[in-house]
Formats: structure tokens, sequence, C-alpha cells
């Protein structure tokens, strides 16, 4: 079965065009090391919660937008192998990234359901 990471950033609003850059770029880069597919979604319907939600998980001000993403692998020994091949290729290191990444909330997740047809 697969394996997904993923991702909740606030990205300043009047950076799109360049974060849409940035992921395609990094897009590439995925998958050259193994993922099968990338993600990236801009906050279109991003509700104010009572308790929590997207904005205050990652901090969001005014004139940032919330963006969703995920990368799906196919395993999660191929995620690891992948990550770790990544962070030693250059240019990786040489992104420079549109947004706070300090904000970031990240992390690998087993499905639990996919109805997805292949």
């Amino acid at each position: 079965m697969s394996y997904v990471d993923g991702f909740v950033i606030a990205v300043p609003t009047a950076n799109r065009n360049a974060y849409r850059e940035h992921a395609e770029r990094a897009a590439k880069i995925f998958k050259e090391y193994g993922a099968l597919s990338v993600v990236e979604c801009w906050g279109d319907d991003v509700p104010d919660g009572k308790v929590t939600d997207f904005k205050r998980a990652v901090n969001a001000q005014e004139g940032e937008s919330v963006v969703f993403s995920w990368i799906e692998w196919p395993s999660k020994e191929a995620r690891d192998k992948g990550n770790k091949e990544m962070m030693e290729d250059p240019a990786m290191k040489d992104m420079d990234m549109p947004f706070d990444g300090k904000r970031m909330i990240y992390g690998g997740f087993a499905p639990l359901l996919d109805t997805a047809t292949r």
C-alpha cells in the first residue's frame, strides 16, 4: 500500500505565482526520487473554526493563504529512501521558499482508505 506525506503551510497571497513555480520545481525532484504524485491545493474555502482550524494551525496572518499539499509514495520505505537521497541533492538546497517554513506542519500517513481507481 502507498504512503502519504501531508503538509499545511501559510503562503503570502502575493506569492501565489512564486509558490506555484517553487512547487513545480520541488514536484519534479520528488518524482525523480520515487514519488508517485504531488498535489498542491491553494486555500479557497478555509473557514475559521471555533476551537481550531487550518489558519490557526499554521498561524496564518492577514494577507496569507493556506496551502494543503500531499505527496504519494509507493511505500514508507520508498519515501524514507527518497527523502534521504533528496536531502543530499544540491537542487533541494538551492531552493528559496516563498513562505515561512517554520510554520509548516507536516507528517507521514499510512492510508486507511483509498477509493481511487488506477
